[in-house]
């Protein structure tokens, strides 16, 4: 489980690294406007977030397999989908959000936020099939993604100690 201090380890010239960079220059940046101006900040650090009204074609495996298994197409594997990623419905995060910007305790700090349980993708996709009573129809193909993690895990036990959040779904 990464923790909030982990600063992270990013190819810099790789596919990914415009978003993985991004994300830390914009945490740089709101500590140095922090700094400049006295202001209450938080930072919160969101992991693979799901749930109602999620745009069909904006790229995330949840939607993806949503989208395939409705057109009853195979559902696309990277690599045979052994990676993993934890899920955290909206609700939760709405929840986690407004706990965090209510809390003095958590006034100026680093937060993650999302669902500690790990599911393959392999497993999402099968779960999604069953939901959607589709017939299992997987595929695995090569992972077009340079330097995409195998495994993302939140630490959430800070969040937990400050507001006592967790995720109920």
């Amino acid at each position: 489980p990464q923790k909030e201090s982990y600063w992270g380890n990013v190819n810099p010239i790789g596919i990914r690294s415009c978003y993985d960079e991004g994300k830390r220059a914009a945490e740089t940046l709101c500590f140095d406007y922090k700094r400049q101006h006295d202001l209450d900040t938080r930072v919160i650090r969101i992991f693979n977030t799901y749930g109602p009204n999620m745009r069909l074609q904006d790229g995330r495996v949840v939607s993806n397999f949503i989208l395939q298994s409705l057109k009853n197409e195979p559902l696309i594997l990277h690599d045979g989908g052994q990676q993993t990623r934890r899920f955290c419905f909206v609700s939760d995060l709405v929840e986690g959000l407004i706990g965090l910007m209510n809390s003095p305790k958590t006034r100026n700090g680093v937060f993650n936020l999302g669902n500690p349980k790990e599911f393959t993708i392999e497993t999402l996709a099968k779960t999604i099939c069953e939901i959607a009573k589709q017939d299992l129809n997987l595929q695995s193909v090569p992972s077009p993604r340079q330097d995409d993690p195998q495994k993302r895990c939140p630490d959430i036990s800070k969040i937990k100690s400050a507001i006592g959040w967790s995720p109920k779904v």
